[in-house]
């Protein structure tokens, strides 16, 4: 199981350090409004696809609220199958799906979890409801 804040579920970007700072800021930014993942995962961990409308706390390598998204989208996709649109939506600045698809290529192998064409994957849309503490004290952990 994921943690959790409240009755919320995490949103743990990444791996900890320099890369989940990143993506963090991304989203914080408004830029980051998708995300993707291994389908395979949420077996792993016991849970379910997200839904949309759901809240999400964003953290950081703490466990700590780092800010609160909710989810506007949720597809399961081939990876060889992810569209351009969806991963320029990931905002981290890759330039064709080919570049895309090669960085998270590489990045679930560092995992040790390697992905193909036929790896189902997990595309999440997102957007920022509150960035911070602050979404705790405006009540935005609520659903």
């Amino acid at each position: 199981m994921w943690p959790r804040i409240g009755a919320l579920r995490t949103l743990a970007l990444g791996t900890p350090g320099e890369l989940r700072a990143t993506l963090n800021t991304l989203v914080l930014a408004g830029v980051k409004t998708a995300t993707a993942g291994r389908l395979a995962e949420y077996a792993e961990e016991g849970e379910e696809l997200e839904q949309v409308g759901e809240r999400l706390v964003l953290v950081d390598d703490n466990d700590a609220l780092a800010g609160v998204v909710e989810i506007t989208g949720v597809e399961v996709v081939r990876f060889g199958d992810v569209p351009w649109e969806f991963a320029r939506a990931e905002g981290e600045g890759d330039r064709s799906i080919e570049e895309w698809r090669a960085g998270h290529s590489a990045y679930w192998a560092r995992l040790g979890t390697p992905v193909d064409d036929d790896t189902p994957i997990v595309c999440l849309r997102l957007r920022l409801v509150s960035g911070g503490e602050g979404g705790v004290a405006s009540g935005d952990l609520g659903t």
